[in-house]
């Protein structure tokens, strides 16, 4: 699989984790060609911190992992869209998902 065009604008490309059954967001996270590749390679996600500037398999140390069902790029091919099977929370805070912060409120 050629996976080098997804990489073409950016060395990091965001990726929208969806549940699989319910479309509800759970999480937003960047990927890098490694990170897409071992995703691809195990069937669960793996992204780029870039505040630690590594590679980190979701749910490797909490147990909160996201089986991959379907992957995405969006029509310019610099965005992806994981549609997943969460186990636990998605949000470090212990939260299913990260986007709780209603704004305007």
């Amino acid at each position: 699989m050629n996976t080098k065009k997804y990489f073409k604008k950016s060395e990091f490309v965001p990726a929208i984790i969806q549940n699989a059954d319910t479309n509800e967001v759970l999480m937003l996270a960047y990927m890098n060609e490694e990170s897409l590749l071992k995703t691809l390679e195990t069937g669960y996600t793996w992204f780029w911190s870039r505040s630690r500037n590594e590679l980190w398999n979701k749910g490797a140390t909490s147990g909160n992992t996201q089986k991959v069902k379907e992957i995405y790029a969006d029509c310019d091919l610099d965005t992806f869209l994981i549609k997943v099977e969460q186990k636990g929370a998605a949000c470090h805070t212990g939260s299913r998902g990260c986007f709780f912060n209603r704004i305007g409120e």
